[in-house]
């Protein structure tokens, strides 16, 4: 079996799943966080070199105070934890999004993981927080133009490599495969410029009942397509 470099994934039905059992949405959250330590285990057990997670959106800022409250003392907790695993399971972790507008601590906290776990060798690991690909390319774009105004390069010279070096993920793969979980069949702006070749799936299992039986499923599937021409493989 073909293992994808790089995986992405959008971590959907949290809340829900957190209704279903009864529980508050802030539940189904913490759940969540939790289920994510272990895909990336289970993932760099597979083979999978890369695994980006849309953690954070920028649209998410618009659900109510209380849940966006909890989840940002959630991502402060699993901040300072990522450090030790992290340091546990070799990974390098990057977040990618405009963290500018998070809380000082946090963005400390993200500063510190991302040096400590630089000479990691082991997964590649990106976590999306306040993140959203049109806000990305914008902000590349400006940069982009700050240079450009600066002689840094002609016309000419622009390229999709060029561009490429000015999103959040410059130096990143593209994904092979994009994973939504809990029915939804939208990106929701999520790494629209690199998934331009990825191939997608989409599962109707919780984010928190997500499982390595549930990812080797989704690599299955990859398998089954013909990356030269898009499609189902013939038999």
């Amino acid at each position: 079996m073909e293992i994808p470099q790089h995986v992405a994934i959008i971590l959907d039905g949290n809340g829900r799943w957190a209704k279903q059992h009864g529980m508050p949405r802030n539940y189904g959250h913490t759940k969540g966080a939790k289920n994510v330590e272990i895909i990336c285990r289970e993932a760099w057990n597979l083979g999978i070199k890369y695994l980006t997670v849309y953690a954070f959106s920028t649209e998410n800022w618009s659900r109510p105070e209380d849940e966006v409250n909890a989840l940002m003392k959630l991502l402060r907790n699993y901040m300072k934890n990522c450090i030790k695993t992290a340091e546990k399971n070799h990974m390098r972790v990057r977040v990618i999004g405009d963290t500018s507008r998070l809380a000082p601590d946090i963005q400390e906290s993200i500063q510190r993981l991302e040096e400590f776990s630089r000479g990691q060798d082991g997964l590649n690991f990106q976590i999306a927080i306040n993140y959203g690909s049109r806000d990305e390319m914008l902000r590349g774009m400006r940069k982009m133009l700050k240079d450009y105004g600066q002689g840094a390069f002609t016309p000419e010279e622009l390229d999709e490599q060029r561009f490429e070096g000015y999103l959040d993920t410059s130096g990143i793969p593209a994904p092979d495969l994009l994973i939504r979980t809990s029915g939804e069949l939208r990106l929701s702006n999520y790494l629209l410029w690199q998934l331009a070749y990825s191939e997608l799936y989409f599962t109707p299992v919780p984010w928190p009942d997500f499982t390595k039986e549930e990812l080797v499923k989704a690599i299955e599937d990859y398998n089954s397509r013909d990356r030269r021409y898009g499609g189902i493989k013939e038999g």
